[in-house]
């Protein structure tokens, strides 16, 4: 008998949800509030990785500018979504998926985005990719994803990757609509705010080590050079397994001083500005050059690469840790170069949309 009320209550509720979705539009099948109802796909429910939320906190920023008075709801994308959730996704008028690298061209396989078949139904034509990137360096999207891709990701609307590299593989499946627009966490760099980042070194630097890519010879050879070159080292944990990494590597450094691992403890070391960034954390280094920090990162997988390549982000891979110090004693001018002219593409299809 539990089972049975259980199931009624489940579909009364379920065919009250339709009913509430149909109401939101007039006779004429258009949207009687003047307000949009957005979903953002949000990366940092059920993470620990704080890289997640420095660029989440980039593309809500934008999505803000350009839609001030409109609803904004978070659905989660590395949590799997119940029946319920999908529902609710479907009733939105636009899906956001904000960044980070949860593309890949076997989703069945690479779960950073719990995403299945059953979610072509449910969000045909309805998202848009803001500064997404691809998982690692991978073979041809199978048709499994190719599939789900061509269903979901909206046919009118330009989508922004975050490099060529994304880019190239949606065109190879006949996803043109989607231009190489950098990740938004970069957007504010511009000339004038670079000529603010000092050139030369200073006594004190911010680290940070990448749990999910181990190199435990080159991780602790870049932190005895890091102590060797300054005065105090502070090490930032950007996601909990950073810490357990740390303790297998057992560097022994003295000068070694941990920073916790919150956005609110990097953020305040960073306001200190007497301070340079080298690690291997991408978004860690570029919260740093938000705070107008000199800056270096040792790339650990294509993500740095592909935006270091095509932004000239102070980029090395971190087999090339030995490099580390001709940055530290030399002169190094940031100078980001980014797409405007398909970043304003991607910002006029997303107005035109809110006027449409």
């Amino acid at each position: 008998m539990k089972q049975i009320s259980y199931l009624k209550n489940y579909y009364t509720a379920y065919l009250k949800s339709y009913l509430k979705s149909y109401l939101k539009l007039n006779q004429n099948g258009e949207r009687s509030s003047q307000y949009l109802d957005i979903g953002i796909l949000n990366p940092t429910i059920g993470t620990s990785n704080l890289g997640d939320y420095i660029i989440y906190e980039s593309v809500y920023k934008n999505l803000r500018e350009t839609y001030p008075k409109d609803v904004f709801t978070n659905f989660p994308t590395q949590l799997y979504n119940s029946f319920d959730t999908k529902h609710l996704m479907s009733q939105k008028d636009i899906l956001f998926v904000a960044g980070t690298n949860l593309l890949a061209s076997n989703l069945e396989r690479r779960l950073q985005w719990k995403i299945s078949q059953s979610h072509k139904l449910f969000l045909k034509n309805k998202v848009v990719l803001f500064g997404c990137g691809w998982w690692q360096y991978q073979d041809e999207i199978n048709q499994y994803s190719a599939r789900i891709y061509k269903s979901i990701l909206n046919s009118n609307l330009i989508h922004a990757a975050r490099d060529n590299y994304t880019v190239e593989k949606f065109h190879s499946i006949g996803i043109n609509n989607v231009v190489n627009a950098s990740c938004p966490t970069l957007w504010r760099l511009s000339p004038e705010v670079c000529s603010k980042i000092p050139t030369q070194r200073k006594d004190s630097v911010v680290t940070t080590l990448t749990s999910y890519n181990k190199n435990k010879a080159d991780d602790l050879k870049m932190l005895e050079l890091l102590s060797k070159n300054y005065e105090t080292v502070f090490l930032w944990m950007q996601s909990y397994e950073d810490i357990q990494y740390l303790n297998e590597l057992t560097p022994g450094i003295q000068n070694l001083t941990i920073i916790p691992p919150t956005l609110e403890a990097y953020d305040a070391l960073l306001a200190q500005k007497s301070i340079d960034y080298i690690g291997t954390r991408l978004h860690a280094g570029v919260r740093a050059l938000q705070n107008n920090i000199r800056t270096l990162i040792l790339a650990v997988d294509n993500r740095a690469i592909e935006i270091g390549e095509d932004t000239n982000l102070n980029v090395i891979r971190r087999e090339q840790v030995e490099e580390i110090s001709s940055f530290i004693e030399g002169v190094y001018v940031t100078n980001i170069k980014l797409p405007h002219e398909n970043i304003q593409a991607f910002k006029n299809s997303l107005a035109n949309y809110k006027l449409a």
